[in-house]
């Protein structure tokens, strides 16, 4: 798969899961805004009805107390009298009163609702003497005279239930009695109760009632309880609207301290799976990625592999055919040195090359998990002093130098010995192969708190900073182009980081480019 290719892959993948996660988010919002709608909608009309109840209830003890409880006053004791031989009929007369208002000039007030007009009206009928009755003079004048006084007590009957009917309406259409006399908060906390329980709210909640008197707010129930924050939202609606000339309207006042949370749990059948959902797609879309990258890399390294292995194998397959054409030459045939000669090139030849075999198949064995180390106690300055000893004198071979500062005590260590001589002979073969011109070398061990350290440092070519944390993988060389002076699987340094970690060890390598290379080795010092 090409960079470009794999590029557009990755670019489209992450634009159709953004895009997914951000319909589904969307979607949970207007679901959640739509729930917030409701609720809002849903306590409004708690509070409407809630002030309703109350309205109606002042207006029944009203009632109750000006038309049940006090009688208009002489219509019990009056009864009417008895007449014989009337001469005219009686007749009957409606007394209507009508009430009508019509909202003008009060519309203003912030929440109003009483607008429009509304009208009150009773009648009652009261049996009178026709109006063109008129006594003759020696008729009944007894009977007439008991009748235009009855007469005359009807009207003032009838002009006392005018003015209590017209005082009753005065005080049911034109209440001014003060706000703290008309109001209980137990009443209305008992009400609000019963209409959030009745409306499916069953949240905790403050409220209070305000007045505002030129633009200031007075608190009439609430006190110290009702203090909403910033983040709660108040409900409120105009108290008794029914009042006519009320200059200062009243308001009831709600809040809910655990709204929020509330609503949240209401949406939390949607977000919370949609949440995990989303975290598992955002999930798989990294680690498929990763998958992808890992691959494209494994191929790159694959192909570095089988280049550098072919460089690697078809030196000594191309030494060994050459010495064996040489032996099918007469004239060699004849010469017994010669013949030792070229025998002793395709054994070291084919020794390497069996070498070179034996450490891809380790590698393999090793990252199976089938090698098993043969642990011993080992002393580390000994150890290191051999394998110097034995590499020293290839060090000279190239005019170069290798020092050594053997000072650790103690130097003892549990360890498998043919691993960790390897491991230091890679590092100092790395070395001189990485070497600019000839080798300056140097090693030295210490013991630091629990570990005994090796450092082998060298004035090579060094490693850019960009490759430190790739050096270690199977297979991986800093890339040279198509150069390939040096030879080697990259599987050195990948051997000598799994044997020290084998050995609950640790590596450390500070690299300078064009200045050298340090590679410290840290093992668990043996203290049983």
């Amino acid at each position: 798969m090409s960079r470009n290719m794999l590029t557009t892959l990755i670019v489209t993948m992450a634009l159709v899961m953004g895009g997914l996660i951000f319909v589904q988010f969307n979607s949970i919002k207007k679901a959640s805004d739509i729930k917030e709608e409701q609720f809002d909608k849903t306590v409004t009309n708690a509070l409407r009805e809630t002030i309703h109840r109350i309205e109606i209830h002042e207006t029944e003890e009203l009632l109750e107390q000006e038309v049940f409880n006090q009688p208009m006053a002489g219509l019990n004791n009056f009864t009417a009298p008895s007449f014989n031989n009337f001469p005219r009929q009686l007749g009957q007369q409606d007394i209507s009163i009508q009430f009508s208002y019509s909202k003008r000039s009060f519309s203003n007030y912030r929440g109003s609702n009483y607008g429009g007009s509304f009208t009150f009206s009773f009648s009652d009928t009261t049996i009178l003497l026709e109006k063109n009755t008129r006594g003759r003079p020696g008729d009944f004048p007894s009977a007439f005279d008991r009748h235009h006084d009855y007469n005359l007590r009807q009207k003032q009957i009838m002009q006392q239930r005018l003015k209590e009917k017209a005082d009753l309406l005065q005080k049911i259409f034109f209440r001014d009695r003060p706000i703290e006399e008309r109001v209980d908060s137990a009443y209305i906390d008992n009400l609000l109760k019963e209409e959030f329980t009745k409306s499916g709210i069953p949240l905790d909640y403050k409220f209070a009632v305000k007045t505002f008197t030129q633009g200031k707010e007075k608190l009439i129930i609430g006190g110290n309880d009702y203090n909403p924050n910033s983040r709660n939202i108040e409900y409120h609606d105009v108290l008794f609207t029914g009042d006519v000339y009320n200059l200062k309207p009243n308001y009831l006042y709600a809040y809910f301290p655990k709204r929020s949370r509330f609503l949240l749990n209401e949406s939390g059948i949607l977000v919370i799976p949609t949440i995990i959902l989303s975290a598992l797609l955002v999930g798989i879309f990294i680690y498929t990625i990763l998958i992808i990258l890992r691959q494209k890399k494994l191929s790159m390294i694959k192909n570095d592999f089988i280049n550098n292995m072919t460089h690697e194998l078809k030196t000594p397959i191309s030494t060994i055919s050459l010495a064996s054409q040489m032996l099918e030459d007469g004239s060699v045939a004849n010469t017994p040195k010669t013949i030792e000669h070229v025998s002793r090139v395709i054994y070291q030849e084919s020794k390497r090359l069996s070498f070179q075999v034996e450490k891809v198949l380790q590698m393999a064995v090793f990252n199976e998990g089938r090698m098993k180390l043969r642990l011993k106690k080992l002393n580390l300055n000994m150890l290191t002093a051999s394998v110097v000893d034995n590499f020293r004198l290839r060090v000279k071979s190239k005019g170069g130098t290798l020092k050594s500062d053997l000072k650790a005590e103690p130097a003892e260590i549990k360890g498998d010995e043919v691993h960790i001589t390897n491991v230091i002979y890679n590092l100092l073969d790395n070395a001189v192969k990485y070497s600019k011109g000839i080798p300056e070398i140097e090693i030295s061990t210490e013991t630091k708190k629990e570990f005994v350290i090796v450092r082998i440092k060298d004035k090579g070519i060094g490693i850019p900073k960009e490759h430190l944390g790739q050096i270690f993988e199977r297979f991986y060389r800093v890339p040279t182009g198509n150069i390939h002076n040096v030879k080697g699987f990259g599987l050195g340094l990948s051997y000598v980081k799994k044997i020290v970690d084998t050995h609950n060890g640790k590596i450390k390598v500070e690299s300078i480019l064009n200045k050298g290379t340090t590679f410290s080795l840290y093992f668990p010092l043996n203290t049983k």
